[in-house]
């Protein structure tokens, strides 16, 4: 069975041959496609493009890695694009193409180039849906306060990006699932949203597998944690919730003064230097406000990029782990944190209620009730026994959803169904 997968990240193996840094992003394919390359009857080829770069074609692994050049940021639809996809396709002749999230716009060039191909898209998020949700309940008064020189000139307002998302959802997003009649997904979320769009698309559920180092990575301990620690995956724009966090922490700090969030990524606050006020996002600038106003100089701290095992190390030294988005579909950091039996909060949105058993392996709150978020956190920090049974509980949970055996046999079963199927 040839299957050709078109992906947004450029894969760690094929970055490193070009010398590039490994993306932290794509996690969830990583595994899965390493599984499927040591099925004797899989032949892998694994596709992206970018614009102004010299194409690749690589065998790393037992896996074909194919870079395609393109004239346009993958965002913007690229019509040269489609004479390379005509190019590659009568090269490979793939039994099923299985394009990984649709926001991105390369393969929908593929799809009108090559229109008569089995395909299955997966979804991952939607920008479309995500895009209602992005101010993240920050006021509109309170946006325009802290609009920096750095958004003006560059349109990245969090007015201009709540718009791009927009516009992917109307120009990319919507067009890949009238398109197809496979779509695979894994949320209640996600499959009403694609039912919506396109109620005649077959949807197949599957699960997601995890990073590598999720597997093998160690527990967490109760003894072993630092007291009163939060830990965040990310936090750069206001869909992941930094601002809700700071307002609990808020009402918190005078009953826990120690209590720390431990955020991965780039400080988005930094002003050390003049190029770092020049670059200030107003988000940043908005968390900066926040930061000063409820003197939480010392309970909160960026960490810098981390790479799959850093991060496993992250979560193991936290008390509790949250997930504060606006809205997401099912995202693996929460996933990661309950393989590692973190104690984990995350917001009633999108498709997180499908992971969460609310007091047997996580904890709920409304995004918007920054109260219920602090008492929340108060609850795992005052009740030893509740953040060992949220622990237990979530490795239960996790190890059978991210049992990387189990989805991987699931995605060959959907493969067959669909070249069984036909482009029908």
């Amino acid at each position: 069975m040839k299957i050709l997968w078109i992906t947004n990240p450029i894969f760690p193996e094929l970055s490193l041959a070009l010398g590039n840094p490994v993306p932290v992003i794509g996690g969830w394919m990583y595994g899965l496609a390493k599984d499927l390359s040591q099925k004797k009857d899989i032949s892998l080829t694994i596709a992206t493009s970018r614009p102004n770069v010299k194409p690749q074609h690589l065998i790393i692994k037992g896996i074909e890695y194919i870079l395609l050049n393109g004239q346009k940021i993958n965002t913007k639809y690229d019509s040269s694009l489609e004479v390379e996809w005509k190019k590659l396709i009568e090269k490979l002749k793939p039994d099923l193409v299985h394009i990984h999230g649709i926001e991105f716009a390369h393969g929908l060039a593929l799809m009108n180039a090559c229109p008569n191909l089995n395909y299955i898209i997966s979804i991952q998020g939607l920008v479309s849906i995500i895009s209602k949700f992005y101010l993240g309940g920050i006021s509109n008064k309170d946006i325009r306060r802290n609009i920096t020189l750095f958004d003006f000139f560059k349109r990245t307002s969090v007015f201009h990006e709540k718009r791009k998302f927009e516009i992917r959802g109307q120009k990319i997003e919507n067009k890949y699932l009238l398109l197809a009649n496979h779509v695979i997904g894994r949320t209640q979320w996600d499959q009403d949203h694609v039912k919506t769009i396109n109620p005649k698309a077959y949807y197949h559920f599957c699960n997601e597998s995890l990073r590598d180092e999720f597997y093998s990575s160690p527990k967490w301990q109760f003894h072993s944690k630092k007291n009163h620690s939060i830990f965040l995956s990310q936090a750069s724009y206001p869909i992941k919730g930094l601002h809700q966090v700071l307002h609990a922490v808020n009402l918190l700090k005078n009953q826990f003064p120690n209590i720390q969030i431990q955020v991965a990524g780039d400080d988005i606050t930094r002003t050390d230097s003049a190029t770092d006020k020049l670059r200030l996002s107003g988000y940043g600038k908005y968390i900066k406000g926040l930061i000063k106003k409820y003197n939480l100089y010392s309970n909160i701290k960026f960490l810098g990029y981390l790479d799959g095992r850093a991060m496993a190390q992250e979560y193991l030294k936290s008390h509790i782990f949250i997930c504060p988005s606006s809205i997401e579909n099912s995202p693996n950091s929460l996933g990661e944190a309950q393989i590692l039996g973190v104690p984990s909060i995350a917001s009633y949105v999108g498709g997180v209620p499908d992971m969460i058993d609310p007091g047997e392996n996580g904890l709920l709150y409304r995004f918007e009730e920054i109260e219920m978020l602090a008492q929340r956190i108060k609850d795992i920090f005052e009740n030893d026994k509740l953040a060992v049974k949220l622990s237990e509980g979530g490795i239960k949970s996790a190890t059978k959803r991210h049992d990387r055996s189990v989805n991987m046999q699931r995605t060959l079963d959907i493969y067959r169904n669909v070249i069984s199927l036909g482009n029908h």
